[in-house]
């Protein structure tokens, strides 16, 4: 295959392709149909046309007809009359009219069976209008459903696709859920075992001793200051208990006041 074939072939197919993208099945068929209307309507005028025309033949041969009769009747009257001439010439016209009429006759069983013809082929041409119509009616129909079909079926896979990524998505959240499910459960099962109590309390035994160390670690300190200074100052200690006696007496003195008030809130009641 030469160059110029293969781009030939390769354009013609391009150009198909074109076509068949941008024909529609419903206007193809509406197209033949009208075509066929067409032809119909063709065939109908060829009829009027054969039909007029064998009426004028018709309409011809009648007057030749009349014109045989009437030359008939003058070679008659000729013969009556002795007049042989006159009578051959009617004849000899009678003869021409009727061979006239014998070829009309012949044109007229012609245009006859013409008309026969495409009376027949009129009358197949509407039952094949009348079978196309329905088939295209039907086809039409079928075409209809077959693209509704297609695009549900498109839809369809546009949303299995799309029902996809919504599986998907609900099973990543599953999953994150039953994680976080097991983690409140793990968290729940620590709580009842007491991990948490008990390192809580760990921790506060911990403090808890730090503070009484410390605590102890300051009444250490303070006793040995206390001691350090009853060492150096021994003959504070009388004084101390002196203090403690006057401390002592104080409070029974305060004590006696205090039931005396109440003997006199008693008598006044």
């Amino acid at each position: 295959m030469g160059i110029l074939s293969r781009a030939s072939y390769v354009i013609r197919s391009k150009v198909n392709s074109v076509l068949n993208r941008a024909e529609d099945p419903h206007e193809t068929l509406d197209y033949s149909y009208e075509q066929l209307r067409d032809e119909l309507q063709d065939v109908k005028k060829g009829i009027a046309d054969l039909t007029t025309q064998k009426k004028r033949l018709e309409i011809q041969k009648r007057r030749l007809e009349d014109n045989v009769e009437k030359h008939n009747q003058q070679a008659r009257q000729a013969v009556e009359q002795d007049r042989d001439d006159l009578a051959r010439q009617a004849l000899e016209k009678k003869k021409q009219k009727m061979n006239q009429i014998e070829d009309l006759e012949s044109q007229i069983a012609d245009l006859q069976g013409t008309q026969d013809n495409l009376v027949e082929k009129k009358n197949e041409l509407q039952n094949r209008i009348q079978e196309f119509r329905t088939e295209k009616e039907s086809m039409k129909a079928r075409y209809e459903a077959a693209e509704a079909s297609a695009r549900v079926s498109e839809a369809m896979t546009g949303a299995g696709d799309e029902m996809g990524n919504i599986s998907r998505s609900i099973e990543r959240a599953r999953e994150r859920t039953e994680d976080m499910e097991a983690r409140a459960a793990a968290m729940d099962e620590l709580e009842e075992s007491g991990a948490f109590e008990n390192a809580l309390s760990e921790g506060d035994d911990l403090d808890r001793e730090l503070e009484e160390m410390r605590q102890s670690g300051e009444v250490e300190a303070e006793l040995e200051t206390l001691k350090a200074e009853a060492g150096k100052d021994d003959g504070n200690g009388d004084d101390v208990a002196v203090d403690l006696d006057e401390e002592t007496e104080t409070e029974g003195t305060d004590a006696e006041i205090e039931a005396e008030l109440d003997e006199l809130k008693n008598d006044d009641e």
